[in-house]
């Protein structure tokens, strides 16, 4: 499979035509074991597909076999404008299940979903770890009531949580969080 294959961006639903503000990202459940017939073929159509991917090992006879495999199962992801009627043809596309949706209404996922999931799988739609802090990193804290606050790395703690040297009123104080709420500054 192409490194595209798994983020391809072009056709109707990409907004390339200078619309780019239309586009959004849609929720589209896929049959059983069919998530790559699916993406080929709304790439076929023209659609922006965007499929995360994750390595799982499995035991096969008396071997492990690690093999890539979507990051959520039986569904994926698709960009299209709702304003204009090439959504319908989704349902009707092999390996296609279902558009996820309210009602009659497409479902948009959050906004910024999919460009931070992109933002965390390689080239081949992969999804890559968090790179691990080490103590002295200096971090920012993008959640919480600390939000915006630079604290230090101290150590790592159990559970991926991360103990923090924050500076709080000329004193400084520990604070743990998850990992998850902080970034490398």
């Amino acid at each position: 499979m192409s490194a595209e294959a798994s983020r391809s961006d072009t056709g109707p639903g990409s907004g390339d035509s200078g619309d780019q503000g239309a586009r959004r990202w849609f929720l589209i459940q896929t049959k059983p074991n069919a998530a790559r017939i699916a993406e080929r073929h709304l790439n076929r159509q023209g659609f922006a597909t965007f499929l995360p991917c994750q390595p799982q090992t499995r035991r096969q006879g008396a071997r492990f076999v690690t093999q890539m495999r979507p990051l959520f199962t039986g569904y994926m992801f698709v960009a299209f404008d709702p304003a204009q009627g090439h959504w319908r043809r989704l349902h009707s596309t092999q390996g296609v299940a279902r558009l996820v949706c309210f009602g009659t209404t497409p479902a948009p996922v959050p906004e910024g979903l999919v460009p931070d999931l992109r933002e965390r799988c390689d080239t081949e739609g992969c999804l890559q770890p968090v790179a691990a802090l080490v103590p002295g990193d200096t971090v920012a804290i993008v959640t919480g009531p600390f939000a915006a606050f630079i604290a230090r790395v101290e150590e790592q703690a159990a559970d991926a949580r991360v103990v923090l040297l924050l500076d709080l009123m000329g004193r400084t104080s520990r604070l743990e969080l998850a990992a998850e709420d902080l970034r490398r500054v």
